[in-house]
C-alpha cells in the first residue's frame, strides 16, 4: 500500500528514543520529512544522525523540552523554516513519575499537566496555522491503554493522559469540517526505555528482579509478550498517513490484548 507519505512534513515529539524515535524512523521510511525533537542535545543528534543514515531522508534534529511554552514556540518555527510548512503533527513526551496517589505532591502534578496535557494543547495551538495550510494535515497524540484501563501506581499518568483523550476528541469533532484528523494511539506495555524504568521501580517495591517484573506484565498479555516499538510505529505511522483519510476521533490501542474491556 501507498501511504502517500512522500515529501510530507512531520514533526514527532520526544523522538529521540523509545515510541517516539520509532515513528519518526518509520515515517521517514516512508518518504516524509522528518523533524524530532528531545531536550536532550547528544541524544537527539544522535537519533537524527541513525535515521538519516537508515533513510537517506532528510531529518531536523531540534534541542527543546515540550513542556516550556518557548520550547514548543521554537520547535515548531523550527521546523517551519527549515521545510517550509507541516503536514503532520505526533505529539509525544516522557511519562511522570510512578507513585501512588498520597506520595504525589502538588508540584508533581503540575510537571505532569505541563508535560503530558499542555505540551500536547502547545503544540496543537501553535501547528494549527501550518495544517490548516496542508492538503493532508493530521495530529496523532500518544496517550496510553491506561485510559481505559487504569495501571496501579501510575496516577498521574492515568489521570492526565485522560485529559489528552479529551483534548484529541474535542479537536476532530471542531475541526473536522477543515480536514484536519486527529487521533491517538493508547499503546500497551511496549520495550522502551520508559517500561524498563518502571519494571525497575516495580522490582524495587516488591523486592524482586526485573526480569520477573516484566514476565509477570507480558504474561498479562494474550501474546505473552510485550510490543516491540516497531509494532507501535506501523500503526502510528498509517494513522498519519493520508491512506487513512477517513480515520478520525479514534482512540486506538495498540496494546497485544492488555485491555481486557470490550469498549
Amino acid at each position: 500500500m501507498d501511504l502517500q507519505l512522500e515529501n510530507r512534513i512531520a514533526l514527532v515529539t520526544a523522538a529521540s528514543q523509545g515510541l517516539g524515535y520509532a515513528t519518526a524512523l518509520q515515517l521517514a521510511r516512508e518518504g516524509a520529512l522528518v523533524a524530532i525533537c528531545s531536550r536532550d542535545e547528544a541524544r537527539v543528534n544522535a537519533a537524527t544522525d541513525s535515521i538519516r543514515v537508515e533513510t537517506g531522508r532528510s531529518v531536523l534534529g531540534i534541542t527543546g523540552d515540550v513542556s516550556r511554552a518557548e520550547d514548543v514556540e521554537h520547535i515548531v518555527e523550527r521546523v517551519v523554516d527549515e521545510y517550509g510548512g507541516l503536514d503532520i503533527l505526533v505529539t509525544n513526551a516522557g511519562g511522570p513519575p510512578s507513585a501512588a496517589f498520597e506520595e504525589v505532591t502538588d508540584e508533581m502534578w503540575q510537571e505532569a499537566f505541563n508535560l503530558n496535557l499542555m505540551s500536547a494543547v502547545r503544540l496543537i495551538r501553535k501547528a494549527l496555522p501550518h495544517l490548516r495550510s496542508s492538503t493532508a494535515p493530521a495530529v496523532l497524540t500518544i496517550t496510553s491503554y491506561s485510559v481505559k484501563q487504569p495501571i496501579p501506581n501510575l496516577v498521574l499518568s492515568n489521570s492526565i493522559r485522560m485529559a489528552v483523550i479529551g483534548l484529541t476528541k474535542t479537536l476532530a469533532l471542531e475541526l473536522g469540517r477543515e480536514g484536519i484528523r486527529f487521533n491517538s494511539i493508547l499503546p500497551g506495555w511496549t520495550e522502551t526505555e520508559r517500561v524498563q524504568d518502571l519494571m525497575e521501580a516495580r522490582a524495587q517495591r516488591n523486592n524482586t528482579s526485573v526480569e520477573e517484573e516484566i514476565a509477570k506484565q507480558a504474561a498479562d498479555s494474550p501474546f505473552g509478550r510485550m510490543a516491540t516499538p516497531q509494532e507501535f510505529a506501523n500503526v502510528a505511522t498509517f494513522l498519519c498517513s493520508p491512506a487513512a483519510s477517513y480515520v478520525t476521533g479514534v482512540m486506538l490501542p495498540v496494546d497485544g490484548g492488555f485491555y481486557k474491556g470490550t469498549l
